[in-house]
């Protein structure tokens, strides 16, 4: 069965901050002219889909919203299928996630404690503070469900920086309260079951290209699509070493040249 279907996280395999990755706009560019769909999936709640849209367009990377499934995106849907239309969400998290979550009809609450709270969905957010989760806190302790767009403790940024992510925000919360959240994004199947639906491509027919042995990998690997790693982003040759199975992926290379 051949490959239909290529899939690319963002974060360490097409860009790190504003560095766009060697090799990646060609990359794109050659699978498609070859017939391929390409997709990106990311765990990384911070931007709008649109926004994507113009960050890689601006790398020379062709691309429209629909080629983009991001964990506040795939959020977003999950809560609309839970009948979330209209409920109150807390939300700590940057604009993809505030935008997503009112598309789809939710009401952001911003204090809990006087507007009540149904939700409170956790995220990358860089202007986290402790009256954000003071508020979290109160809300999750008085009803409201707790969901994480992601658990990743990093991710790679420019200049070969690696810095903290939305999994560190989210594990403040859940030490406080005492909850675990529900995870929407890697190594969680939700996000690419959701894509390769959309897609119409069955999971043989598709390869996931990503920088984590974590999530990348293991949710490649749990959906049973073909997985490689890219040594671009946090994951180097010694951590593949050390692997377990479930998270040794099919192929690793140095760059998207290789592919």
């Amino acid at each position: 069965m051949s490959l239909r279907l290529y899939i690319f996280d963002l974060d360490g395999v097409i860009y790190r901050g504003e560095e766009s990755m060697p090799c990646a706009a060609e990359t794109i560019h050659r699978l498609r002219e070859e017939g391929k769909i390409v997709r990106f999936l990311t765990n990384n709640s911070a931007l709008t889909r649109e926004a994507y849209v113009r960050r890689l367009r601006g790398m020379g990377i062709p691309c429209e919203e629909e080629d983009f499934m991001t964990s506040a995106y795939a959020t977003a849907i999950y809560l609309q299928s839970q009948g979330a239309a209209g409920k109150r969400v807390f939300i700590v998290g940057e604009e993809g996630i505030h935008e997503e979550l009112r598309r789809v009809g939710m009401r952001v609450v911003v204090d809990p404690e006087e507007e009540g709270a149904d939700y409170v969905v956790a995220g990358i957010d860089r202007d986290f503070t402790y009256d954000k989760l003071r508020r979290a806190h109160f809300a999750i302790r008085h009803g409201a469900q707790f969901i994480a767009t992601n658990r990743d403790a990093t991710y790679p940024a420019s200049g070969g920086r690696i810095v903290p992510g939305g999994g560190a925000i989210v594990a403040a919360i859940a030490t406080c309260t005492g909850v675990e959240p529900l995870v929407i994004g890697k190594p969680n199947t939700y996000s690419m079951e959701l894509l390769l639906r959309q897609c119409n491509v069955s999971p043989q027919e598709a390869v996931l290209v990503g920088d984590r042995l974590d999530t990348d990998v293991l949710v490649g690997k749990r959906v049973g699509l073909h997985t490689v790693l890219v040594l671009t982003g946090v994951t180097d040759e010694e951590a593949v070493r050390s692997a377990p199975e479930e998270m040794l992926p099919e192929r690793v290379i140095h760059t998207l040249a290789d592919l």
